[in-house]
């Protein structure tokens, strides 16, 4: 028998700092009503000196491990998406290995920006639908308040930092629950429309966030749309058989966009970009979990994520929780 990656727990953590949009207001040329108007977003946490991508991992790993009620010695892969890695190297996912105690099996990150989780997400399933691994950390983190310009408006108004994860476990008696289908893009062509203009190999910098805000809406409309029905049809099942559905949280707009294109209930829509802003890695998970702990996602639940992001890449993952 098949053996089928089965979602067993979620977890989430966010910095303790709140950054409104009054604050913002007295740093840059906006205001609230500017930014709740464009964005949709009111809020968001920033991580503290010292507070790193790993720490933010890490603490979110420990609550999905709680609640999937397996201890760090049951894992045998750990998967990071981000973009902000503590170093350049080794893989932020090695120092949240150590951290956590996990002793055997690889550990390494996955880079593609905001679709980083669903990336890493269909990476963790692909290693143990062969058998290769058992049971996975599937972590998105960042700490994206480290590399934006403070004083383009166009930006610094998004991002927020956080972490989010999920345990994903290799079942053979899973029925229908599980990772059924996932779509992964990328187009290369499209790289300067979001990007950071700096890296050791080109510049030696760290670089800040730039992006070409109305082609990434665009994009993102038409891609985002196209991937969650590519998913639904790889699985043979259609958008009106998902339950929920559980996207990046980049923009309120964007997720209007979508909602509007495809004929998608809005109230079937896991929103929290207003409190959370756009975590980018960390936004699909961190909304999951949000979405379990309240109540609304529930055991034997069509969940559909998706996301874009730098590259361009894009995404996404039709899972039976």
């Amino acid at each position: 028998m098949a053996s089928r990656s089965v979602l067993t727990g979620v977890g989430s953590y966010l910095p303790k700092r709140v950054l409104s949009n009054a604050e913002l207001s007295r740093r840059v040329d906006t205001s609230d009503e500017w930014i709740v108007e464009r964005t949709g977003i009111r809020e968001r946490r920033i991580a503290a000196d010292g507070e790193k991508t790993s720490d933010l991992a890490c603490a979110a790993s420990v609550k999905a491990l709680e609640a999937a009620g397996r201890d760090a010695k049951d894992i045998d892969l750990v998967i990071v998406a981000t973009t902000t890695p503590d170093l350049t190297f080794p893989a932020t996912a090695a120092r949240v290995q150590a951290e956590l105690g996990v002793s055997h099996g690889a550990a390494f990150d996955i880079q593609a920006v905001c679709s980083g989780f669903i990336f890493a997400l269909a990476t963790a399933d692909n290693f143990l639908a062969r058998g290769q691994a058992k049971a996975a950390l599937v972590i998105g983190a960042e700490t994206f308040s480290r590399i934006m310009d403070w004083e383009d408006r166009g930006t610094c108004v998004l991002f927020g930092d956080g972490a989010g994860a999920v345990v994903l476990e290799a079942r053979e008696d899973a029925a229908d629950r599980g990772v059924i289908s996932t779509f992964l893009r990328t187009d290369g062509r499209m790289h300067d429309l979001l990007y950071v203009d700096g890296g050791p190999s080109e510049t030696q910098t760290v670089g800040k966030v730039r992006m070409v805000g109305n082609a990434v809406f665009r994009h993102a409309v038409e891609h985002i749309s196209g991937a969650m029905l590519e998913a639904c049809a790889r699985a043979g099942v259609s958008l009106d058989d998902v339950d929920w559905f559980v996207p990046h949280q980049a923009n309120q707009r964007i997720l209007d966009g979508v909602a509007r294109k495809l004929g998608i209930d809005v109230d079937k829509v896991v929103s929290t970009v207003a409190l959370h802003g756009n975590t980018s890695a960390a936004s699909v998970p961190l909304a999951l979990d949000v979405a379990v702990r309240d109540g609304r996602i529930k055991s034997g639940d069509l969940v559909l994520m998706e996301a874009l992001g730098g590259g361009l890449t894009w995404g996404a993952a039709l899972i039976r929780v």
